[in-house]
């Protein structure tokens, strides 16, 4: 599979996989059916950025019929969690309390945002201790 990030593909393949992913699977016809809500595009227009997924290891496909099928290859939180890293190495040279740390002062959590982080530390902290 490539190792491709999802912050390297252009604006269309990356409206495409955001359909696959939402549907599950689809068509060609699906997507460009989603797609085409907000901007009219070229079956082949899809179809090409769709086949560029496929080698690109983004998605794969199954034959129904005579059309195919399209799947992605990996979830959108696993293309997420990559791409989170690359970041975190890239502007943190791999330092995860210095990118939270950041994150902590720049933005404003509620109540509820800290209770949620706070049960994940707990969490990690009894993961890490057996």
């Amino acid at each position: 599979m490539s190792g491709k990030l999802l912050d390297d593909l252009g604006r269309l393949q990356r409206s495409v996989i955001e359909v696959v992913w939402e549907l599950g699977e689809a068509s060609v016809h699906d997507v460009r059916d989603r797609l085409g809500r907000k901007k009219k595009l070229a079956y082949t227009t899809v179809l090409t950025a769709m086949q560029k997924l496929e080698k690109a290891g983004w998605l794969r496909h199954r034959t129904q019929g005579k059309s195919y099928v399209y799947l992605p290859t990996r979830s959108r939180e696993e293309a997420g969690a990559n791409s989170v890293h690359k970041f975190m190495e890239r502007m943190f040279d791999g330092d995860a309390l210095l990118m939270f740390q950041h994150l902590m002062r720049q933005n404003k959590l509620t109540d509820k945002e800290l209770r949620e982080l706070r049960e994940m530390i707990d969490k990690k902290r009894k993961e890490t201790r057996k």
